[in-house]
């Protein structure tokens, strides 16, 4: 039996930089192994699904989406916990990574492939481990044109740039604000928000555009992205009280505007069998085909919500921040 976790994963993956983040604070021995074109015959053994991040296990247990690996994991080793203990946060952490998971891909997946630098850039990674035998020209002519075509999956388009760029933007000012101050989303210790968010981030780090605009409007969230690489207890949770004032902007003025009415639309679209769906986002037309695994996670927060303390100051806090009417409408 093995000793040692293996998590096959790619440095350009959100999902996976977020797993192999997450294997670090807990300190679980594991084998970082990019999916390539020389461990591809090994990935295509384990996958059940041709998605990375994939784990095995010590006891050669498969496990594949980098929220389920968290939290089988998490349920395994709960110290140190990523979750705080006061409930209102730890749902408050659980909806900012959805956030994180289902519409900040949106903006790192848009600079990398829209931005010709960027492409050329990403495609350049991708061809030496994806195709390291063929002619490097080709090879980046091949990725980009093909992952470029792919820009419409999370909605990328001329007509949508205004809407994400803006919200990149705003994200990165309101992080700004919120790390300023903290080493942490929710304090001196990294939660599962703070590993859903850095996924997306760092990917956007790594980028020249994206990148350039961290480095000039926020070096706070550019020192957490470095501290997340390898993150751990600098000490405790802070108190909702303290922590719910200082989340509201983010609540706010970009899950609450965005995130929220871009859910809900999706789902609409889901039900009733569109091809494609338009919604208004802060003023601004925002059109896509629908993503069938968002309504999925979706259903997950739902009953994570469902399940968890109704408590007045936590319900107030959402309903203010327009976080609360798509959390009560049934996912049925």
């Amino acid at each position: 039996m093995a000793s040692l976790y293996r998590l096959f994963g790619h440095e350009l993956s959100p999902y996976s930089v977020k797993v192999r983040a997450y294997f670090r604070f807990k300190g679980l021995a594991h084998e970082w192994i990019v999916r390539g074109a020389h461990t591809e015959e090994e990935f295509q053994k384990h996958a059940k699904l041709p998605l990375i991040p994939l784990v095995v296990t010590p006891s050669g247990e498969v496990l594949q989406d980098s929220t389920p690996i968290i939290e089988v994991l998490e349920a395994q080793f709960s110290e140190p916990s990523i979750v705080p203990e006061d409930p209102r946060l730890a749902f408050l952490s659980a909806l900012i990574e959805e956030y994180a998971d289902e519409w900040v891909n949106k903006p790192m997946f848009h600079y990398r492939w829209q931005y010709p630098a960027d492409a050329e850039a990403a495609a350049a990674k991708l061809a030496a481990t994806m195709m390291p035998d063929a002619d490097p020209a080709t090879a980046i002519a091949m990725i980009r044109d093909r992952m470029v075509r792919r820009l419409s999956f999370v909605g990328s388009s001329e007509a949508t740039r205004e809407v994400i760029e803006g919200s990149y933007t705003r994200l990165l000012e309101l992080l700004e604000n919120l790390l300023r101050d903290r080493p942490y989303l929710f304090g001196k210790r990294p939660s599962l928000a703070d590993f859903g968010l850095f996924g997306q981030l760092y990917e956007c780090s790594t980028d020249p555009t994206p990148g350039a605009l961290l480095r000039q409007k926020a070096p706070s969230v550019l020192a957490w992205i470095e501290r997340m690489q390898s993150p751990r207890v600098e000490g405790a949770w802070e108190s909702f009280s303290v922590l719910a004032p200082a989340l509201v902007p983010l609540l706010r003025d970009e899950i609450g505007t965005t995130f929220v009415p871009w859910t809900v639309a999706n789902e609409q679209a889901l039900r009733t069998g569109k091809n494609e769906f338009e919604v208004e986002i802060l003023g601004q037309r925002f059109v896509q085909a629908p993503q069938k695994y968002h309504a999925k996670s979706l259903n997950v927060l739902r009953q994570r919500f469902a399940r968890s303390p109704q408590a007045p100051d936590l319900l107030e806090l959402l309903e203010r921040t327009s976080c609360l009417g798509f959390l009560q409408t049934s996912a049925s």
